[in-house]
């Protein structure tokens, strides 16, 4: 249970955090954010490493990451996912989050900065995995990217579940969706030699679909996963046991 000295703590520093982010608003920024895809609304422009910083000075605070999520700022949602304590999220607060993404950004970086950390991981990324919600269905493919990266004990089989549903999704044309299911497709098959193998495969098949978003997502990821910079990685990780 949350305690008033904690609480208190919360709303001060969640106004320092928004006082902050809005005296950083830079135009140029948004204006180059918005021409890369980025939803311009309630943004400030503040780069991330600036909002990493922040983090870090903050500390972890569930409470405050609740605040700055309600705020509606795009930044301060980004901080939210920086700050917030993995082991406090409930399916509920996710739920909420990922139905309120309207941004690629804000999209990957929960994934990558929270939501890959969280319990249920792979299951919430299978469930996203197969909404209809554009920036949904883009975080269940973030979040398998993300695994593939952060999780170090998960094991080959718990990837190569996720496959068939990179397949399915590979016919998306929406463009937000299509380079979230070429990035698991990659970072699956960058894990390992094995893993690399399969997400070959896996692209082989995608790329027999009459589908051009299913091409661009195969030739692209054949060409990494196939690469001598790829294969020599790997090859040296399996060397070193």
């Amino acid at each position: 249970m949350t305690t008033k000295k904690e609480k208190d703590r919360s709303r001060q520093s969640y106004d320092q955090a928004i006082k902050e982010i809005k005296s950083r608003r830079n135009p140029e920024n948004i204006a180059g954010m918005a021409r890369f895809g980025i939803n311009p609304s309630n943004t400030y422009g503040v780069p991330i490493p600036v909002l990493r910083k922040m983090a870090k000075d903050i500390g972890k605070d569930h409470e405050l990451a609740l605040k700055l999520w309600s705020s509606d700022m795009h930044e301060a949602r980004i901080l939210a996912s920086m700050v917030d304590d993995p082991k406090l999220v409930t399916d509920k607060q996710i739920a909420t989050w990922v139905d309120q993404f309207d941004s690629w950004d804000v999209c990957d970086q929960c994934c990558m900065n929270l939501l890959d950390k969280t319990e249920h991981a792979f299951e919430k990324a299978k469930e996203f995995a197969a909404s209809d919600k554009d920036f949904v269905k883009r975080a269940g493919f973030a979040l398998m990217a993300c695994l593939a990266v952060h999780y170090k004990g998960a094991s080959d089989e718990r990837f190569e579940e996720l496959l068939p549903l990179i397949v399915k999704g590979s016919t998306d044309e929406r463009n937000f969706v299509k380079k979230a299911v070429n990035w698991a497709l990659r970072q699956i098959g960058k894990r390992n030699a094995g893993l690399n193998k399969v997400a070959i495969e896996t692209a082989k098949r995608i790329q027999r679909q009459d589908s051009k978003a299913a091409k661009w997502i195969a030739n692209d990821a054949l060409k990494e996963l196939t690469g001598e910079a790829v294969q020599k990685k790997l090859m040296e990780r399996r060397r070193a046991g």
